[in-house]
């Protein structure tokens, strides 16, 4: 598969990312902004996106009940040289489904994500997935 983004600059306060028919607005300002995200930001939410997806695409496979899930990161930089030394993310389910059964998909979804193993070649990621409070496991 190939992937393909056009940015280009708006002004120097922001720029646009496209692909497909999706737009967002990218936050270049030197000075930063609150209305769209920064690098760093859009890197880990490729990350949570990945994430995410692969809940999605070995749930079926694994015949695994999840009524939601979401996913919290957040990154460690060095200022010289600038760079990302640590991610660490925490992946919520909304699920019934047995501790063995969450570690399964946890094991799943870092194998097969083209993103988290592309980032972990990289830097490292520690994290857990985790059941939501309120949901207790079948069993």
């Amino acid at each position: 598969m190939d992937y393909r983004v056009h940015a280009r600059r708006i002004d120097a306060h922001g720029s646009l990312a496209a692909a497909k028919e999706a737009e967002v607005a990218l936050d270049t300002d030197l000075a930063g902004r609150r209305d769209a995200m920064n690098p760093v930001e859009l890197l880990l939410s490729g990350l949570a996106a990945c994430m995410l997806k692969g809940i999605e695409r070995v749930t079926p496979t694994l015949q695994f009940q999840i009524d939601g899930a979401e996913v919290k990161l957040e990154a460690v930089r060095q200022d010289a040289p600038p760079k990302l030394t640590l991610i660490r993310y925490e992946i919520i389910v909304d699920s019934p489904e047995t501790d063995q059964r969450l570690d399964l998909l946890h094991r799943n979804v870092l194998k097969y994500g083209t993103i988290s193993n592309t980032l972990s070649a990289a830097v490292p990621l520690q994290g857990s997935l985790r059941r939501a409070s309120g949901h207790a496991p079948e069993g």
